[in-house]
């Protein structure tokens, strides 16, 4: 999806967080009736370390609360970033669903 979209998802969804100032891409995630319920916005990693060309952080995750929103963006990105010769995603989280998302995705 198109990063204003994403940022505009986040502003109105995310609990305590702006924006990021850019990415790499960004996905969204809709129920079976077209209705927007979650996005994930993913960039280069923002530790010097990390950012290697190899590995991509996922920046932002807003859902609007659906069941399995957070896993379903998470394996969409590792599946994009992978596809895109990524070798490794990373996250930082404040809470314990981001982890279990980010192993039910295989990252």
């Amino acid at each position: 999806m198109k990063w204003k979209a994403a940022c505009a998802y986040v502003d109105e969804h995310h609990r305590h967080h702006d924006p990021p100032q850019g990415h790499q891409f960004s996905l969204g995630v809709q129920t079976d009736d077209g209705r927007l319920v979650g996005v994930a916005i993913v960039g280069r990693p923002v530790s010097r370390n990390l950012d290697n060309g190899l590995t991509v952080e996922v920046t932002r995750v807003a859902t609007d609360g659906t069941a399995n929103a957070c896993s379903a963006l998470y394996a969409a990105a590792w599946r994009t970033a992978r596809s895109a010769g990524y070798r490794r995603a990373i996250t930082y989280t404040q809470g314990g669903e981001s982890v279990a998302s980010l192993r039910a995705a295989g990252c």
